[in-house]
Formats: structure tokens, C-alpha cells, sequence
């Protein structure tokens, strides 16, 4: 009772084992669409369909497959594991291209045998229950001239739990089964097993070294460590052990899952070649920075930049300016304006609109460093990367590269620059200089009135006086107008200092934002594009090595 407890829950550990490599197998399909030939991923898809199909059938049932060139007694050593003679024996051609079956325990074998496409189909009654759930399938000759014959083992082969390759003393080293079937399938070496059969054919002492020669070619295909058995199918005792090493495939009841194992190892081992390189899922922060460098540059920031700040200046001027010189700055035009970029005096409809600008078109040499900036961040994306990786990173980094320039421009013009809202000590300072002009006006009118009295000679009435210091005393109407001038002069000039400082600071904060902007357009339609295809990278390289087995020791005859 301890014994089958401990093989159910080794079962389903492999169970476990195999459904998480399973969903690997889900992960590299998704991973590799549209980026692998489908060539490459064929196997895979294959297998995926093949294995769901296979495990949601008959977990009772062990599927062993007989197989072998004509004359090699394959069909005879079928017929001596069934106690019938249910295949036909014959050294010619076969005249038939469909498999048999010889059903040990037929409950549950129907939707199984189905599946595998079996038309012809034998019940063996074993004494005492033997072998329960074993279904044994002789098939077509592999030689066969028959095309559809061929295409029939080829297509058993890939469906059935444990392979059962029948050799004969005579063409045990042909090179066709070898290279067709043996060497391709040099990861299933734990769901195979390989008989030199017709042994009784060879004198005992020569036995040994046929046996000898079969494992050392086995190992020249890769199956090192594959049970070769030396059988007979007319010897007594020919057989006994290949239907113990049957017998314990089928009291296992894993040999399912270890075809299914095999298999997944055999994908892996087909796409390792495409995630041999390093692991990446990010970009070089070095080359991205460049890049944003490139693309301000091509984006006119530096021009924007340069422009607000003498805008802002224009502006601080005209609002805080000297009155009386005020109107010739209003003639000036205003630098933002000329670029399209005057979003603080835009209607609120114009402004839910981003209009294009009218900076200039990047010149020559802007446009070859955003060139070589995106050479060098494929380049340094791709480093190392095996193919075809190397070739998505470059195509995905100039995807959207003819969008660059309209998306850069709408950036600049989305970008708020600051200006929409003067500061508050421009209206401040405009008041004041507009309070000075009127306190010198008001001295300018009073000094002509008390001129024109004089010219009229008529009585001055007093005029009252300022002493801005003792012993100096002014008349108030001069001290209005020279003051008022004065002052408004000094406000203006100290305005404009103040506002030079304002402005530059108000460029490095523009241009701030304008960075930040032509970085989301890297990021949209540059990076994001590269990052994706690095992702898909990292992503088949962890499927591929979930497709792993766990550490096992080999299976040995």
C-alpha cells in the first residue's frame, strides 16, 4: 500500500512538473509570435495542441509503438508479446499502410485509440491481468516504398508514449533509421528503447558484440544510455525481458509524461540558438539620454528656450517699462509670436487645439546626430543579442521614425512656457510707473501754467517747495516732473534687471519641460517600441528555460 501511495504522489509530482512546463510552452508561443519564423515555432505550437490532447486523454494507458524496417520481425515479435497473430509477417513490402493495435485492458482505450487514428484494433486477454492498460502498436515499415506509409510512422512517432525501435542483425546500422528517426530524436532516450532482434539467427559467442556495436552507434546519435535488449520472437525466453521493461512502463504510468517531457526538451533545445544571449529587458541609460539630447536639439528647445527668455523680457519691458519710451518696445515684434508659440494670449477654444509652430525644420547636422543617437541605442539594445533580435531591436527603434518630426513640433507647441500669467510685481511696477507719469505730467502742466503767467505778466500765485535736504529747496511743480522722471527711469531700468534674472530662469524651466516632452515622444515612439521587443526577448528566454526539466539522474537499460 506504501509503494502505491509513493508512485501516485511521484506521479503527481511529474504531473505538476510537466503542467508548469506546459504553461512555459504557452508563454514562448505568445512570446515568439510575430517576432520567430513560424517555422521555428511550428514544433512548438504542435506540441502544445499534441500534449493538452494526449494528457486530457487516458492517464491508464501506456501507448507503445513497435517499430522497424521490413524484415527486421517486427511484426512477428507483435504477434509473440499478443499471443495471436494479429499482424501479418512478411520479409517484402508490406501491403498496407494502417497501423494495428493490441489493447491490454480495453476500458477507457476507445477515445485514446481514436485519437491516434487506429482503425484496427485487438483485445488480448493476459493471464492474471498482465500488462493492464498497455496498447501496443505495430507499425508500417519505415523503408516502405509506400510514401503514405512512411508519413503514417512519421505521424505515429510523434503521438505515442515509448518508441520501440526493432533492428536485425543484418541492417542494424543502416543509415535510414539512423538519420531519419534516431538522431532526431536523440532527447527522447528515456521514452525509447532499441531490440536487435532475431538474436537466435547469431551464434551465441558473436551476440555480446552485435549488442556492443548497437549502443556504441546509439551513442554516435545521441542516445547514450538507451536500453538495448538482444530479443527473439521464436526463442523461448526471447522476449522476457523487453515485456519486463514493458511492464514497468505500464505499472509506472508515466510514460505519457515523459514523452511529453521529451518533447518539451526538444523544443527548448530547438530555440535555444534564438535566446543564447545575455539577459535585457532594459535600455542603456547612457544611449537614451543621448538620444533626448538629439531630439531637443533637432526639436528646436534651445531656440524655444533662447526665445522665451527674450519674450519675457519684451514683455517685462513693455508692462514696467519707462511710459514715455513704452510705445517704441510695442513696436518691436514679440519673439514667441513669430514662432506660433504666443499660447498666453490664445482664446481658450485655440488653445484645446495645438496648432503647429513656425520654428525652422531640423537642419542637416540635427538630423544626423538623432540618426547616429538611434544607432547607438539599437546597437547598444541589441549588443550580443542573438538573431533575430538584433534585427527587431533596429527595426522597432525606426518604426515611427518618419513621425518623429510632427510629434516634436506638437510637443513644443503643447507645452506651456510660463507666459500666460505675468508675475504679479510687473502690474505692481506698472502701476507705479504709471502713477510717476502722472505725478511728472502733473509737474510738467503746473511749471508751463506758471510759465505762461509770466509770458502774460500777470501775478504769480506762491508756489510751495520740497527741501529735500536742508538748505536746498525746491519748487514742488519741478520737483514733480524731474522726479517723476527720474524715478520712472530708475524703476525701469531696475525692472528690466530684475526681469533679465526672472527670465533666464524662466528658460531653464521652460526648457525643463520642454525636455520632458520630447522625452515622452521618445518614449512613445522609440523607446516603448525597442523596450517591447527586448521584453519579448526576456520573456521567450524565461520560456524556454521554464521548458527545463528538473535535474534527473539518466535512465539506464
Amino acid at each position: 500500500m506504501s509503494s502505491t501511495r509513493a508512485v501516485e504522489k511521484e506521479r503527481s509530482a511529474a504531473e505538476a512538473g510537466i503542467a508548469a512546463r506546459l504553461r512555459a510552452l504557452d508563454d514562448l508561443l505568445v512570446a515568439g509570435a510575430g517576432r520567430l519564423d513560424e517555422e521555428r515555432l511550428e514544433p512548438a505550437r504542435r506540441l502544445a495542441q499534441r500534449s493538452g490532447e494526449r494528457l486530457r486523454l487516458s492517464g491508464a494507458h501506456t501507448v507503445v509503438a513497435l517499430a522497424g524496417a521490413t524484415g527486421s520481425g517486427k511484426s512477428s515479435l507483435f504477434n509473440a508479446l499478443t499471443g495471436a497473430d494479429v499482424s501479418t509477417v512478411g520479409v517484402r513490402r508490406p501491403t498496407t499502410g494502417v497501423a494495428h493495435a493490441a489493447v491490454w485492458g480495453a476500458d477507457g482505450a476507445g477515445p485514446l485509440l481514436d485519437w491516434l487514428e487506429i482503425p484496427r484494433r485487438h483485445l488480448v486477454e493476459a493471464p492474471d491481468g498482465e500488462l493492464p492498460g498497455l496498447v501496443l502498436l505495430d507499425l508500417p515499415d519505415h523503408d516502405s516504398t509506400e510514401m503514405a506509409h512512411r508519413l503514417e510512422v512519421d505521424r505515429l512517432v510523434a503521438l505515442v508514449d515509448v518508441l520501440v525501435w526493432v533492428l536485425d542483425p543484418q541492417k542494424y546500422a543502416d543509415a535510414a533509421i539512423h538519420d531519419r528517426y534516431l538522431t532526431p530524436l536523440a532527447r527522447h532516450g528515456e521514452v525509447m528503447v532499441v531490440v536487435l532482434n532475431q538474436v537466435d539467427r547469431l551464434p551465441p559467442a558473436q551476440v555480446a558484440d552485435a549488442l556492443g556495436d548497437v549502443r556504441r552507434l546509439l551513442a554516435d546519435d545521441g542516445l547514450d544510455g538507451v536500453p538495448v535488449l538482444g530479443v527473439s520472437a521464436v526463442a523461448p525466453g526471447g522476449r522476457d525481458e523487453l515485456r519486463a521493461v514493458l511492464t514497468g512502463a505500464v505499472a509506472a504510468h508515466r510514460a505519457a509524461l515523459r514523452r511529453v517531457s521529451a518533447d518539451l526538451d526538444a523544443v527548448a533545445a530547438g530555440l535555444s540558438d534564438v535566446v543564447a544571449g545575455p539577459p535585457r529587458r532594459e535600455l542603456d541609460a547612457a544611449a537614451v539620454e543621448a538620444l533626448d539630447s538629439a531630439l531637443s536639439a533637432a526639436a528646436g528647445v534651445p531656440a524655444v528656450g533662447a526665445a522665451v527668455e527674450r519674450a519675457s523680457v519684451h514683455r517685462a519691458a513693455a508692462a514696467t517699462g519707462w511710459p514715455w519710451t513704452r510705445w517704441v518696445r510695442r513696436l518691436r515684434p514679440d519673439p514667441l509670436r513669430r514662432l506660433h508659440l504666443d499660447r498666453g494670449t490664445a482664446a481658450p477654444e485655440e488653445e484645446s487645439a495645438v496648432a503647429r509652430t513656425s520654428l525652422p525644420e531640423a537642419s542637416a547636422v540635427e538630423r544626423s546626430r538623432v540618426d547616429i543617437a538611434l544607432r547607438a541605442l539599437a546597437a547598444t539594445a541589441a549588443d550580443d543579442l542573438p538573431e533575430p533580435w538584433p534585427h527587431a531591436v533596429r527595426a522597432a527603434a525606426r518604426s515611427r521614425e518618419d513621425d518623429l518630426p510632427d510629434a516634436l513640433d506638437r510637443a513644443v507647441a503643447g507645452t506651456d512656457l510660463g507666459l500666460a500669467h505675468p508675475p504679479r510685481w510687473w502690474r505692481a511696477a506698472g502701476f507705479l510707473q504709471t502713477l510717476l507719469a502722472v505725478l511728472a505730467l502733473a509737474g510738467g502742466v503746473w511749471l508751463a501754467g506758471l510759465y505762461l503767467l509770466t509770458l502774460l505778466r500777470l501775478p504769480e500765485p506762491p508756489t510751495p517747495t520740497v527741501e529735500p535736504w536742508p538748505g536746498f529747496a525746491v519748487p514742488l511743480p519741478t520737483a514733480l516732473l524731474l522726479g517723476g522722471l527720474l524715478v520712472g527711469l530708475l524703476l525701469a531700468l531696475l525692472a528690466r534687471l530684475v526681469a533679465g534674472i526672472g527670465a533666464r530662469r524662466r528658460r531653464a524651466r521652460v526648457q525643463e519641460r520642454l525636455d520632458a516632452a520630447v522625452a515622452e515622444v521618445a518614449d512613445d515612439l522609440v523607446l516603448v517600441p525597442v523596450t517591447a521587443e527586448l521584453r519579448a526577448y526576456g520573456a521567450l528566454r524565461d520560456a524556454v528555460a521554464g521548458l527545463a526539466p528538473a535535474p534527473r539522474g539518466r535512465r539506464r537499460g
